[in-house]
């Protein structure tokens, strides 16, 4: 008997599973069964509450927040970028005025060194001026005693040639010496 319970138990469980699996082959999908579009309904708004709820509270300020920072971080660059850029300008203005002045200097010690080798080149042209009218006075008086002396010189010839002369041509004529000397330097001068 306790056989025929069992089998018996295990028949009709077999039985109500057969009816649950036709009916539902009869219904189709159980969402398109009109009879749950309510019960679907509600637990579509609830969900959707749910997901607003979590969205707004948790998700959208963490995305907020992300944004802002980026946002800050660009504005912060940003300000950076045009900092530097300032700061560069700058750099470049400073650059520019130094190279100015260097090359204001530059010419500057140019110009002196110009003036000092200027300063330099006439003071040496003085001195060789001088030197050379030293020498050309120095020159100038030895050919005043070279002509002198060739003055003298010719004087002298010119004396003894006219007693020679005298002497010669007049030989009984007794001439003074210093008379001839008078003679021959009134004619050459």
């Amino acid at each position: 008997m306790a056989e025929d319970t069992h089998t018996e138990t295990g028949t009709q469980a077999v039985t109500e599973v057969a009816a649950d699996v036709a009916a539902h082959e009869k219904s189709g999908l159980p969402q398109l069964d009109s009879s749950t579009w309510g019960n679907q309904f509600f637990w579509l708004l609830v969900a959707l509450v749910l997901l607003f709820f979590l969205m707004s509270r948790l998700a959208l300020p963490r995305i907020a927040s992300v944004i802002e920072n980026r946002a800050d971080a660009i504005a912060d660059d940003l300000d950076r970028a045009a900092d530097y850029r300032r700061r560069a300008e700058e750099a470049e203005r400073a650059y520019e005025e130094a190279l100015r002045e260097a090359r204001a200097k530059a010419q500057k010690i140019a110009a002196d060194a110009r003036a000092e080798v200027q300063k330099e080149l006439d003071a040496a042209m003085a001195k060789a001026d001088a030197e050379i009218a030293a020498r050309t006075a120095e020159s100038e008086k030895r050919i005043k005693e070279i002509r002198a002396g060739a003055a003298e010189s010719v004087h002298q010839v010119a004396t003894e040639t006219a007693e020679a002369l005298v002497e010669t041509l007049l030989p009984g004529l007794a001439v003074d010496r210093d008379t001839i000397a008078e003679a021959v330097r009134g004619r050459i001068g």
